[in-house]
């Protein structure tokens, strides 16, 4: 439930943006290596929603759709974790406003976002989406949410990667120097960044 409302948050933000700009945000990209890495990235998020319903409503399990271990305990904190996920998400979406993107246009270049959480985290929506992801792995331990969790945590370190680059090209020293200072999924210091000195 918590990520079929992180994924729909998701396509209302592709949705605006397209409406308010005329481009999709990223969704599908501009750029061939991002449209690629979505023939794999989609049917993972796709499976990362369906696979806990079919776990919690199929009288008979799947192949890969077994728990591994249930610790109901443990489960339950997954679940606490996905919800403080999500809420710690909607705040990072509200502070990139128009400037939130999920993929690389290099025909587009939107503003900076330095502030909020951005001052202690470069990525902080894909920390998040980490933190979601894991808690979903410990929520619904099987081998399936294993691998599904495994490809998502893999594609986020790449596209941060990906987009850091993209980023010091567009911007150049102004986002080089952030890079230089703040962590890109945990903060560095918590004194926060406070622009270019």
């Amino acid at each position: 439930m918590i990520v079929g409302a992180y994924w729909s948050r998701v396509l209302r933000l592709v949705y605006k943006s397209y409406k308010q700009t005329g481009h999709n945000a990223g969704f599908w990209p501009a750029e061939s290596l991002g449209r690629a890495l979505r023939f794999l990235w989609f049917p993972a998020i796709l499976l990362w929603f369906v696979l806990p319903l079919l776990v919690a409503f199929r009288s008979r399990p799947l192949i890969g759709t077994r728990y591994l271990l249930s610790i109901p305990i443990l489960e339950w904190l997954g679940v606490l974790v996905a919800v403080f996920a999500f809420g710690a998400t909607l705040v990072c979406w509200k502070k990139m406003g128009k400037s939130w993107r999920m993929g690389i246009d290099p025909g587009e270049k939107t503003q900076l976002v330095f502030t909020g959480p951005y001052a202690y985290v470069r990525h902080p929506i894909y920390a998040l989406s980490s933190l979601l992801m894991l808690a979903s792995m410990i929520a619904v331990p099987t081998p399936a949410m294993l691998v599904i969790g495994a490809i998502h945590l893999i594609f986020l370190q790449w596209e941060a990667r990906r987009e850091e680059r993209y980023l010091v090209g567009a911007h150049g020293d102004s986002y080089a120097q952030y890079l230089r200072r703040v962590g890109r999924f945990f903060p560095r210091s918590f004194g926060g960044y406070h622009g270019a000195t």
